[in-house]
């Protein structure tokens, strides 16, 4: 069986999209950079977006959504969503319109050839949001970011994967200092925003010895984090016991292979 490759786009309230490949499947997760940005951020790395077989969305937030009607026209590949997300989105991203939408339950499972992505509800504060988990029968890879909180379940799901990208959103200390308003520090510390450095650095420390072979964090804020803290933070938990990359917000990550 070919490795399962992972391609993050992007990643950050600028805009997240992820690129799997996986069985002979290539999907996308989330439209929240533009169709040329993911054409040829693609290309840059020896893929082309033709051959996408789908793009899975993830909540209704615009930095995941607001292209999708762009990927569907301009690509011709299915939108698989929850309905409530389509709509929540709509309302405030002018998705356009879409021929091809394809609706899903949250926690249920759609199958791509021999591959399963399992959907798992989220806490964070969108619409009906999910998280993923990409298993094609060998490996298991985790999509999962705004999260909300480490939620009833949350450690099992990390615990039984081989590669995860995962939120590591913020130091606690930059947002404590920072220039936000505290009305939005509370919401992103609160139990339906996102997870520190921390919280993520401790969640993957009751994985690590398991079958996870490497962590790429992923969301990270521009104002509240920098990759080099997340990784420090990470270490400080983690040692040397699991390989880390960095999702970065501005260029796409070299292809990972689990």
């Amino acid at each position: 069986m070919p490795a399962m490759q992972v391609i993050s786009l992007q990643s950050g309230s600028n805009g997240n999209c992820i690129y799997v490949e996986a069985g002979g499947v290539r999907l996308l997760f989330d439209a929240g950079i533009s169709g040329r940005q993911a054409e040829s951020r693609l290309a840059a790395r020896g893929r082309d977006i033709a051959a996408v077989d789908a793009v899975l969305i993830s909540h209704d937030h615009r930095d995941h959504v607001r292209c999708a009607g762009v990927f569907q026209r301009k690509f011709g590949m299915p939108v698989y969503a929850t309905r409530r997300t389509i709509e929540a989105a709509d309302a405030y991203c002018d998705l356009g319109v879409m021929t091809d939408v394809r609706y899903f339950e949250a926690g249920g499972g759609l199958r791509f050839g021999e591959v399963v992505v399992e959907t798992i509800p989220t806490p964070h504060d969108g619409v009906d949001g999910v998280a993923f988990v990409v298993d094609d029968g060998h490996r298991r890879l985790g999509i999962l970011t705004d999260l909300g909180h480490v939620f009833d379940g949350l450690t099992s799901v990390v615990q039984s994967l081989d590669a995860v990208v995962l939120e590591s959103n913020y130091d606690p200390a930059m947002l404590a200092s920072g220039s936000y308003p505290e009305s939005l520090k509370r919401r992103i510390r609160g139990p339906r925003g996102h997870l520190s450095n921390l919280d993520s650095a401790e969640l993957l420390s009751r994985a690590a010895g398991g079958p996870l072979r490497w962590a790429c964090l992923a969301h990270l804020s521009a104002e509240n984090n920098t990759p080099q803290l997340a990784l420090n933070c990470h270490q400080s938990v983690l040692g040397l016991r699991l390989p880390l990359h960095v999702a970065s917000r501005y260029e796409p990550s070299l292809v990972l292979e689990v």
